[in-house]
This record gives C-alpha cells, structure tokens and sequence, in this order.
C-alpha cells in the first residue's frame, strides 16, 4: 500500500501534469477513491468523481502553454491520513505563474478528498 505523500505526489505528478485524457483516468483509479471530491476554492462546488476532475485537467491545460508543469516546491509531508504538498506551476526554470498547496485525506490507501490552496503571488 502507497503512503499518502507517495499518493499525492503522484496525482500532481502523474494526473495534473498529463496532457493526454485517456491516460489521466487510467492513473486515477490507481491513486483517488471513485467517488473522490476536488475542492479548488471556498466559492464553487466541488468536482466530484473521476470524469470531472479529469474535464477541469482538460479545460484548465487549454489555456497553459505546453511547457506548463507542476513541481514540487518541498518533501511532502504526511500525518497519519492526511498529507500535505507544496507546489509551482510553470515553466521549469523560469518564474511561476501559480504557487499554491495541496492536503489530501486518505482512505483505503486512495485519495478521497483534495483541497488546493493558492498563494497570492
């Protein structure tokens, strides 16, 4: 069974930085529960589900250059179900266009809840 830091890690990695669809929903039923819920933000319901998140990838990758990529700004670090990464988003080398974080909560060795927290910059 994956720890949750090896789990988040590879839903930025492997999932959020993937340009091809097909590919994404496959890696997410290795990494997220089914019924996983995805809150970007206090204001807008959250995305629920393998599919949905996947079309939010799809839309939110339609407007980054191809070169866009996430990286991992620090260890994760995990406490028990919860984890917690610290993130860039942008073209490798150059200045970020998003910093923000993640905390999951893990069940049954699978992401189950994430919420993303996006530094001003």
């Amino acid at each position: 069974m994956e720890t949750s830091s090896i789990l988040l890690q590879e839903s930025l990695l492997l999932i959020w930085n993937n340009r091809n669809a097909a590919e994404r929903l496959s890696i997410m039923g290795k990494i997220y529960a089914p019924d996983i819920t995805f809150f970007e933000n206090d204001k807008g319901q959250p995305f629920i589900g393998f599919e949905s998140i996947n079309n939010l990838i799809e839309k939110l990758q339609q407007n980054w250059s191809p070169d866009f990529e996430f990286t991992i700004t620090e260890t994760p670090k995990s406490n028990h179900n919860v984890q917690h990464i610290s993130w860039n988003l942008g073209i490798p080398g150059e200045e970020p266009i998003a910093i923000g974080m993640d905390v999951a909560i893990v069940e049954s060795g699978k992401i189950k809840f994430l919420y993303l927290f996006l530094n001003n910059k």
